[in-house]
């Protein structure tokens, strides 16, 4: 098995902010990434609907690609459908993600933390449970970004989008409340969605420069560095890449990948 592929999965586009992570923490891996485009966005869609589409993305990774491992790089996926994933596939470890409250409550000075996240995240119960054990230690602000993650998947084919992905950011922003380091401000923010660090450019430029921006793909991937290496699955391989499926358009994974993905992955773009 260890020279078979990890198999990744999101929504659409946001998770190849995991796979980028992935592949620097992992050089010598084969990835397989799949993006649901085509029945995106699972962040407004019922939890239901999620862990279907979730059991189905994971069933074809499974059966045509052999996967090793599964890294659900999408919160929502991962609210709806992890626990049962792990439950169906226990001959390979599965790796979830979630907004990091963890690190942002024990690293905040002004112990108020926001997190950006859709709304299927923030209603999930595993992200409520989540909330519930760090809001003991900190004020945790939660806005839901309706439209966002759209926006930021239609912005690689549509320049006005990244107009539009401003807007909802500085208005979401807003709503939380006042940044910064001051008493009663937010210094630290979560992204709880993996399309969100795709526009950290944008976000870098609404924010006050000392406030703290969490985003999980590292964390996720040395998750996974340590599942792997604990049950001798890393590849004896030097040379790692990706191959890009999507159930939607190939074209716009492609050029998604060109712009977020470092150059040496060299991925294949396939429907």
């Amino acid at each position: 098995m260890s020279g078979a592929p990890i198999g990744v999965f999101d929504s659409g586009i946001g998770g190849l902010s995991v796979l980028r992570a992935l592949c620097g923490e992992l050089p010598g891996e084969q990835f397989v990434y799949y993006a649901d485009s085509a029945h995106a966005p699972y962040g407004e869609r019922g939890q239901a609907y999620v862990a279907a589409r979730s059991h189905d993305v994971a069933g074809e990774l499974l059966a045509h690609h052999r996967v090793k491992a599964l890294v659900v790089a999408c919160n929502t996926a991962t609210a709806a459908a992890i626990e049962a994933l792990r439950a169906q596939y226990p001959q390979i470890p599965i790796v979830g993600i979630e907004p990091a409250l963890k690190p942002a409550v024990q690293g905040s000075r002004t112990r108020r933390v926001g997190v950006m996240a859709t709304r299927g995240t923030l209603g999930s119960a595993r992200f409520q449970a989540l909330q519930a054990m760090w809001s003991v230690q900190a004020d945790v602000v939660c806005q839901p970004c309706d439209g966002l993650a759209e926006a930021i998947e239609r912005s690689v084919q549509d320049a006005a989008s990244l107009q539009r992905v401003e807007t909802l950011f500085a208005r979401y922003l807003q709503a939380m409340g006042p940044f910064g380091n001051q008493a009663g401000a937010i210094d630290t923010l979560v992204l709880g969605c993996t399309h969100y660090p795709l526009a950290s450019d944008i976000l870098g430029r609404l924010l006050p420069e000392e406030v703290r921006v969490l985003e999980p793909g590292a964390s996720v991937a040395r998750q996974t560095h340590r599942l792997m290496r604990a049950q001798s699955l890393l590849s004896a391989g030097a040379h790692g890449g990706a191959v890009l499926r999507t159930s939607g358009d190939a074209a716009t994974l492609a050029q998604a990948a060109r712009r977020w993905l470092p150059a040496p992955v060299h991925p294949r773009t396939t429907s």
